[in-house]
């Protein structure tokens, strides 16, 4: 879901998204979403410790460095300039940084996915195609949704990924972990 909000904010905020930048985003996510669990896998039960005690703070900090930004700039752009100051949202560099901030908590998926089967290939599969597709679907729904909105959407959209940060920081120190 995470990836999904994120994917429907790029498609609102970036105005040339294409197909072929939708499907690098979804790429990126579904892959990263499919390989850490298998990374975690691998680590096994004996990084478990290491892993969970500051996967959701190094989580919540790319997501608010990124957030943070998007507001940052939406708040200063006046609407006449929005359209040509709005970056690529689909970007490596972009693209990158928000893979690893929405797959790290995979990691840790994975290190509990080693202590309870051995389909851990299956599992990565399901759950990299299905970030694929919901990650497709949120960038022409924010493609398609996003004119409604003008530069507000940007806004939206680091709203979002803080949200999404403080989720991830919320639910670790509710579990304890």
């Amino acid at each position: 879901m995470d990836t999904f909000a994120i994917s429907i904010a790029a498609g609102g905020v970036y105005r040339q998204m294409h197909i072929a930048h939708a499907l690098r985003m979804a790429g990126f996510f579904g892959g990263f979403q499919a390989i850490m669990p298998l990374a975690g896998y691998a680590a096994g039960a004996a990084l478990r410790g290491v892993i969970a005690s500051y996967d959701h703070w190094v989580a919540a900090g790319l997501l608010a460095v990124v957030g943070g930004k998007m507001i940052y700039e939406a708040a200063k752009i006046k609407q006449a300039e929005a359209e040509s100051a709005v970056g690529d949202p689909t970007s490596l560099a972009v693209v990158l940084v928000l893979s690893l901030a929405t797959s790290i908590d995979a990691l840790a998926v994975g290190v509990t996915l080693s202590l309870i089967t051995r389909h851990v290939f299956a599992a990565a599969a399901a759950i990299g195609a299905i970030t694929f597709a919901i990650s497709c679907a949120g960038c022409w729904l924010g493609k398609r949704a996003g004119h409604l909105f003008e530069n507000k959407i940007e806004i939206a959209g680091g709203l979002i990924l803080l949200g999404i940060g403080v989720k991830i920081v919320v639910q670790h120190l509710v579990k304890g972990t």
